[in-house]
């Protein structure tokens, strides 16, 4: 298992450097334009930012700040395998993008991973649960302890914070966890047995 997610490292890595390529144009050569290919709520003529809103970023401050848990949750979402990795990362983008994009504040200009950090979050926590196998409940409870405090960014309160994108997105990684078919047999064969 650990030998397949460093052997799959590389499409995280890829998504990673896309993210700091992308916020290298924009900072250098564009002065921070790329930003307005964020998610406006609502726009009909900017739906489609769901999919490019999570590669863009405020500055380099706060990419670093979506860096560090992205490497750290994603990869921890790799040792599932590629394929679940990239089911998990759409699953994300997917509810965290159409989330901001349904309940957004008005006028506003959504951008950054952060959805897609807490899409993984949520499908780490999630996913323990589900599966009830001993290594999937450790990883929950490491991945809880050391990032259960950032749940209370699914709250909304914090000015210039997208809760919205935060909230959907672990909403996003907790219905992938669901949605996996090991999930399902699991939980039918857990409740036959009791």
């Amino acid at each position: 298992m650990l030998t397949r997610a460093f052997a799959n490292l590389g499409i995280l890595l890829w998504l990673v450097a896309t993210m700091w390529i992308l916020e290298l144009v924009d900072q250098l050569l564009l002065g921070s334009r790329l930003d307005l290919l964020g998610i406006r709520p609502r726009d009909l003529d900017h739906w489609w930012a769901i999919g490019t809103a999570p590669f863009l970023h405020g500055g380099f401050a706060h990419l670093l700040a979506n860096t560090i848990p992205l490497l750290v949750l994603g990869w921890l979402v790799l040792l599932r395998g590629a394929r679940t990795f990239v089911w998990v990362t759409g699953c994300a983008m997917l509810c965290s993008g159409l989330g901001v994009w349904l309940f957004g504040q008005p006028n506003s200009l959504h951008i950054g991973a952060s959805g897609l950090v807490f899409g993984y979050l949520g499908y780490l926590l999630v996913r323990g649960f589900v599966e009830r196998s001993l290594l999937a409940i450790a990883v929950a409870i490491g991945v809880g302890l050391v990032y259960g405090g950032a749940i209370v960014g699914v709250l909304p309160g914090q000015p210039g914070v997208s809760w919205e994108g935060h909230f959907f997105g672990l909403l996003g990684g907790a219905l992938a966890a669901w949605s996996q078919p090991t999930s399902r047999r699991r939980l039918s064969g857990a409740a036959s047995a009791r």
